[in-house]
Protein backbone atom coordinates (compact mmCIF):
# COMPACT_ATOMS: atom_id res chain seq x y z
CA UNK A 1 0.00 0.00 0.00
CA UNK A 2 1.17 3.23 -0.98
CA UNK A 3 2.05 6.13 1.44
CA UNK A 4 -0.78 8.47 0.77
CA UNK A 5 -3.30 5.06 0.88
CA UNK A 6 -1.91 4.30 4.59
CA UNK A 7 -2.34 8.39 5.47
CA UNK A 8 -6.04 8.08 4.41
CA UNK A 9 -6.60 5.28 6.33
CA UNK A 10 -4.71 6.22 9.55
CA UNK A 11 -6.77 10.19 9.34
CA UNK A 12 -10.05 7.97 8.42
CA UNK A 13 -9.50 5.83 11.90
CA UNK A 14 -8.98 9.08 13.60
CA UNK A 15 -11.82 11.47 12.32
CA UNK A 16 -14.36 8.89 11.81
CA UNK A 17 -16.63 10.12 14.56
CA UNK A 18 -16.64 13.79 13.52
CA UNK A 19 -17.18 12.74 9.66
CA UNK A 20 -19.83 10.60 10.74
CA UNK A 21 -21.68 13.35 13.16
CA UNK A 22 -21.40 16.31 10.88
CA UNK A 23 -24.18 14.97 8.51
CA UNK A 24 -26.32 13.97 10.82
CA UNK A 25 -26.15 17.04 12.72
CA UNK A 26 -27.51 18.98 9.81
CA UNK A 27 -29.75 16.60 9.12
CA UNK A 28 -31.08 16.89 12.37
CA UNK A 29 -31.12 20.83 11.92
CA UNK A 30 -33.19 20.31 8.78
CA UNK A 31 -35.61 18.09 10.45
CA UNK A 32 -36.02 20.94 13.35
CA UNK A 33 -36.57 23.27 10.60
CA UNK A 34 -39.37 21.14 8.81
CA UNK A 35 -40.86 20.16 12.22
CA UNK A 36 -41.32 23.52 14.09
CA UNK A 37 -43.69 26.10 14.33
CA UNK A 38 -43.51 29.05 12.71
CA UNK A 39 -42.49 32.58 14.13
CA UNK A 40 -43.18 36.25 13.18
CA UNK A 41 -41.64 39.43 13.96
CA UNK A 42 -42.99 42.83 13.28
CA UNK A 43 -41.50 46.18 14.01
CA UNK A 44 -42.93 49.52 15.75
CA UNK A 45 -40.99 52.83 15.49
CA UNK A 46 -41.14 55.64 18.04
CA UNK A 47 -39.22 59.09 18.22
CA UNK A 48 -38.33 61.09 21.38
CA UNK A 49 -38.55 64.39 20.31
CA UNK A 50 -37.04 67.40 22.61
CA UNK A 51 -39.12 70.20 23.85
CA UNK A 52 -36.12 72.58 23.67
CA UNK A 53 -33.76 73.30 20.44
CA UNK A 54 -30.65 72.40 20.78
CA UNK A 55 -31.38 69.10 23.07
CA UNK A 56 -30.40 66.30 20.19
CA UNK A 57 -27.91 64.55 22.90
CA UNK A 58 -30.57 64.89 25.48
CA UNK A 59 -33.43 62.73 23.25
CA UNK A 60 -31.16 60.30 22.36
CA UNK A 61 -30.09 59.75 26.22
CA UNK A 62 -33.72 59.25 26.89
CA UNK A 63 -34.62 57.03 23.73
CA UNK A 64 -31.87 54.68 25.28
CA UNK A 65 -33.44 54.40 28.63
CA UNK A 66 -37.17 54.23 27.63
CA UNK A 67 -36.04 51.60 24.85
CA UNK A 68 -34.72 49.84 28.14
CA UNK A 69 -38.38 49.96 29.89
CA UNK A 70 -40.27 49.04 27.21
CA UNK A 71 -40.14 45.40 28.03
CA UNK A 72 -40.88 46.08 31.71
CA UNK A 73 -44.19 45.60 33.38
CA UNK A 74 -45.05 49.10 34.25
CA UNK A 75 -45.36 49.96 30.11
CA UNK A 76 -46.24 46.40 29.39
CA UNK A 77 -49.47 47.01 31.70
CA UNK A 78 -51.59 48.80 28.79
CA UNK A 79 -50.89 46.22 26.17
CA UNK A 80 -51.25 43.60 27.98
CA UNK A 81 -54.77 44.81 29.01
CA UNK A 82 -55.48 45.82 25.53
CA UNK A 83 -54.05 42.36 24.14
CA UNK A 84 -55.93 40.33 26.33
CA UNK A 85 -52.47 38.56 27.38
CA UNK A 86 -50.59 38.57 30.60
CA UNK A 87 -48.14 40.98 31.42
CA UNK A 88 -45.59 37.93 31.87
CA UNK A 89 -46.67 36.66 28.71
CA UNK A 90 -46.13 39.41 26.82
CA UNK A 91 -42.92 40.26 28.27
CA UNK A 92 -41.56 36.83 26.24
CA UNK A 93 -43.28 38.28 22.91
CA UNK A 94 -41.83 41.99 22.95
CA UNK A 95 -38.12 43.96 22.94
CA UNK A 96 -37.10 47.47 22.46
CA UNK A 97 -33.59 48.15 21.06
CA UNK A 98 -32.81 51.84 20.35
CA UNK A 99 -29.20 53.48 18.03
CA UNK A 100 -26.76 55.35 19.66
CA UNK A 101 -27.20 57.75 17.26
CA UNK A 102 -30.68 58.59 16.78
CA UNK A 103 -33.33 59.11 19.40
CA UNK A 104 -35.75 55.98 17.48
CA UNK A 105 -36.77 53.05 19.54
CA UNK A 106 -37.53 50.08 17.79
CA UNK A 107 -40.33 47.78 19.20
CA UNK A 108 -40.44 44.44 17.65
CA UNK A 109 -42.96 41.98 18.35
CA UNK A 110 -43.30 37.99 17.78
CA UNK A 111 -46.13 35.62 17.26
CA UNK A 112 -47.33 32.50 15.66
CA UNK A 113 -48.83 34.54 13.30
CA UNK A 114 -48.08 37.96 11.73
CA UNK A 115 -50.79 39.65 12.72
CA UNK A 116 -50.46 38.97 16.44
CA UNK A 117 -46.73 39.81 15.91
CA UNK A 118 -47.83 43.43 14.12
CA UNK A 119 -50.50 43.90 17.23
CA UNK A 120 -47.89 43.07 19.91
CA UNK A 121 -45.06 45.56 18.45
CA UNK A 122 -48.43 48.22 18.36
CA UNK A 123 -49.73 47.96 21.70
CA UNK A 124 -46.10 48.27 23.11
CA UNK A 125 -45.23 51.14 21.46
CA UNK A 126 -48.67 52.64 21.92
CA UNK A 127 -48.43 51.96 25.89
CA UNK A 128 -44.75 53.30 26.01
CA UNK A 129 -45.89 56.79 24.51
CA UNK A 130 -48.64 56.68 26.76
CA UNK A 131 -45.97 55.79 29.54
CA UNK A 132 -43.42 58.34 29.12
CA UNK A 133 -45.75 61.34 27.92
CA UNK A 134 -46.89 61.49 31.67
CA UNK A 135 -43.29 62.82 32.89
CA UNK A 136 -42.99 65.44 29.78
CA UNK A 137 -42.55 67.94 31.95
CA UNK A 138 -40.00 66.72 33.85
CA UNK A 139 -37.33 65.24 31.70
CA UNK A 140 -38.36 68.10 28.64
CA UNK A 141 -38.86 65.08 25.78
CA UNK A 142 -41.90 63.78 24.08
CA UNK A 143 -42.41 60.12 22.70
CA UNK A 144 -44.30 59.93 18.82
CA UNK A 145 -44.87 57.28 16.93
CA UNK A 146 -43.04 57.44 14.07
CA UNK A 147 -43.75 54.55 12.15
CA UNK A 148 -46.59 51.69 13.03
CA UNK A 149 -45.46 47.68 12.22
CA UNK A 150 -45.67 46.56 8.60
CA UNK A 151 -46.64 43.11 7.88
CA UNK A 152 -43.62 40.49 7.92
CA UNK A 153 -43.21 39.47 4.31
CA UNK A 154 -42.39 35.33 5.96
CA UNK A 155 -41.72 33.86 9.09
CA UNK A 156 -38.44 35.14 10.92
CA UNK A 157 -37.85 31.50 12.02
CA UNK A 158 -37.20 28.78 11.57
CA UNK A 159 -34.45 29.75 9.23
CA UNK A 160 -33.31 26.17 6.68
CA UNK A 161 -29.76 27.99 6.39
CA UNK A 162 -29.37 28.63 9.85
CA UNK A 163 -30.40 25.09 11.44
CA UNK A 164 -28.57 23.39 9.40
CA UNK A 165 -25.60 25.34 9.84
CA UNK A 166 -26.25 24.81 13.93
CA UNK A 167 -26.94 20.94 13.54
CA UNK A 168 -23.45 20.84 11.32
CA UNK A 169 -21.42 23.38 14.70
CA UNK A 170 -23.10 20.26 17.07
CA UNK A 171 -21.88 17.94 14.73
CA UNK A 172 -18.35 19.28 15.13
CA UNK A 173 -19.10 19.71 18.91
CA UNK A 174 -20.21 15.45 19.81
CA UNK A 175 -18.04 14.21 17.29
CA UNK A 176 -14.28 16.17 18.60
CA UNK A 177 -15.82 14.84 22.40
CA UNK A 178 -16.30 11.36 21.17
CA UNK A 179 -12.14 11.55 19.37
CA UNK A 180 -11.29 13.17 23.24
CA UNK A 181 -13.18 9.99 24.89
CA UNK A 182 -11.17 7.07 22.28
CA UNK A 183 -7.95 9.32 23.14
CA UNK A 184 -8.08 9.09 27.10
CA UNK A 185 -9.17 5.62 27.23
CA UNK A 186 -6.91 4.46 24.57
CA UNK A 187 -4.05 6.37 27.05
CA UNK A 188 -2.82 4.25 29.83
CA UNK A 189 -3.85 6.42 33.33
CA UNK A 190 -1.56 8.21 35.31
CA UNK A 191 0.35 6.36 38.16
CA UNK A 192 -0.74 3.10 37.07
CA UNK A 193 1.78 0.40 37.97
CA UNK A 194 4.18 -0.37 35.44
CA UNK A 195 4.51 -4.51 34.86
CA UNK A 196 7.45 -5.99 35.90
CA UNK A 197 9.98 -6.68 33.43
CA UNK A 198 11.22 -10.85 33.40
CA UNK A 199 14.16 -11.11 34.65
CA UNK A 200 16.53 -12.87 32.27
CA UNK A 201 19.63 -15.11 34.43
CA UNK A 202 22.86 -15.16 33.19
CA UNK A 203 24.24 -18.86 33.38
CA UNK A 204 27.20 -18.76 35.29
CA UNK A 205 30.46 -21.37 35.31
CA UNK A 206 29.88 -24.10 37.08
CA UNK A 207 32.38 -23.88 39.31
CA UNK A 208 31.41 -20.38 40.49
CA UNK A 209 29.13 -21.34 43.18
CA UNK A 210 31.33 -23.99 44.25
CA UNK A 211 33.98 -21.06 44.50
CA UNK A 212 31.84 -18.58 46.97
CA UNK A 213 31.36 -21.49 49.27
CA UNK A 214 34.95 -23.05 49.56
CA UNK A 215 35.28 -20.11 52.33
CA UNK A 216 32.79 -20.85 54.55
CA UNK A 217 33.61 -24.46 54.36
CA UNK A 218 37.27 -23.79 54.88
CA UNK A 219 36.45 -21.37 57.74
CA UNK A 220 33.81 -23.86 59.54
CA UNK A 221 36.76 -27.09 59.62
CA UNK A 222 38.91 -24.59 61.54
Amino acid sequence: MSELGRSARALSRRWWPVALAVPLGALAGVGYGVLAHPSYAANSYVVVVPQGPGESATAVNFAQAYGRLAGQPQVLAGAAAELGKSTAVLAGLVRGTTSPDAPVIEITGTGSHAEDAMQAADAVAKSLVSFANTSSKETGVRLVPLAPAAEPEGPSSPSARVDTAVGAAAGVLIGALVMMTRRRSATPADGAPTPPRPRTESAEPAGTARTSEEPQEAGSRG
